[in-house]
């Protein structure tokens, strides 16, 4: 047999490592920031750079745990009514006159107890991750209402709105990219290295596997929702130091956006597929596109198709591309000879034996 046919699948292999869906959307991130840099005015500058960081981060931190539950084979549509709970809060203890110092732990604490009320209705009594999260993203944004009403508490300390607007050395970079590379560099670790992360996928390939095999599904998918309430808390720090506002409609029909960009870095919504970097890919073409679009002038209606259609496109897009790959390898399997040394098939007919 020749070396080229030997090292053609070889190649093949090679190629496919990098014939991904999150390395496509990586690679369609940076060329729509090249292509709006080049053709859409004020795109390109280092102070639209720095509001784009700004208005991903939110949406990035978020779309952190969020992966990890989707993975799981479940959903937490609450995330943007949590954050707007958690800044309602925030803005209800400082009316009260707590320190600011002890409301950001508080904050973060009353968002892991929200994420946990999601945890028990899924894990402990076994309700649809759907329901329960449509339901309690109207429950906390009621809640959010009752708290501040339609007021908004804006008299926040100014060293610490001036931290979560300003820059490092300059306008471009935030305060902000720092901490969200930290939790970036963390989430992939835990789900890429780490035997939680192994867990985690095996759930959601297949929950009962996963239960026989030892792990304890109940407990990981509860926990993680605890984490996406702290993490949904930290944004709502995030947010109403930003704005310089707590007010009950923050982030609110944020999770629209968020699920999308998780979705279209190649996170599967039935779970057991993903990895964080093409979410991060994800995020990045998301706001980048939004960015731009808003930019040239476009309405905010216009951007809410925008994401719904790549929404759509997200979750379509990557199992068609996976039944044509699945298609593609039963052809090439179908098409392999049995033999393609001469020698080999005279000596069978001498030999059959």
């Amino acid at each position: 047999m020749s070396a080229d046919v030997i090292a053609a699948p070889a190649e093949r292999r090679s190629w496919s490592r990098f014939a991904t869906w999150d390395v496509a959307v990586i690679v369609v991130a940076a060329i729509v920031i090249v292509v709006a840099a080049v053709g859409v005015e004020h795109f390109g500058t280092t102070r639209n750079f720095g509001f784009l960081i700004l208005e991903m981060a939110p949406i990035l931190v978020l779309a952190l745990p969020l992966t990890l539950i989707i993975v799981t084979g479940e959903i937490d549509l609450s995330v943007a009514s949590m954050v707007g709970l958690t800044s309602a809060s925030m803005g209800a203890m400082w009316d009260a006159g707590l320190p600011l110092e002890t409301i950001l732990w508080v904050t973060v604490l009353i968002g892991a107890v929200l994420g946990a009320v999601n945890g028990f209705f899924v894990t402990v009594l076994g309700l649809p991750s759907l329901a329960v999260t449509i339901g309690t993203l109207a429950l906390y944004r009621g809640l959010a209402f009752v708290l501040l009403g339609d007021t908004a508490v804006a008299d926040f300390p100014r060293p610490f709105t001036n931290w979560a607007i300003g820059g490092i050395g300059g306008e471009w970079i935030p305060n902000v990219t720092i901490p969200i590379l930290v939790l970036v560099a963390l989430f992939t670790a835990v789900l890429h290295a780490t035997s939680v992360g192994r867990s985690t996928y095996a759930i959601g390939a297949n929950p009962v596997a996963a239960a026989f095999a030892g792990i304890p599904v109940g407990k990981v998918k509860f926990w993680l929702y605890v984490l996406s309430g702290a993490v949904a808390g930290l944004v709502g720090v995030y947010w109403t130091l930003r704005f310089s506002s707590a007010r009950a409609d923050n982030a609110n029909g944020l999770e629209l956006t968020v699920v999308a960009a998780v979705l279209l870095g190649g996170v599967s919504i039935f779970g057991g597929k993903g990895t964080l970097p093409g979410v991060v890919g994800g995020v990045v073409l998301l706001t980048a596109l939004q960015n731009a679009l808003r930019l040239s002038g476009r309405s905010a209606d216009q951007l809410t198709i925008v994401t719904g259609v790549l929404l759509i496109i997200s979750v379509l897009a990557p199992n068609i591309v996976s039944s044509a790959r699945a298609a593609l390898t039963r052809r090439r399997r179908a098409r392999v000879p049995i033999s393609h040394d001469p020698v080999s098939l005279s000596d069978a007919r001498k030999d059959p034996s």
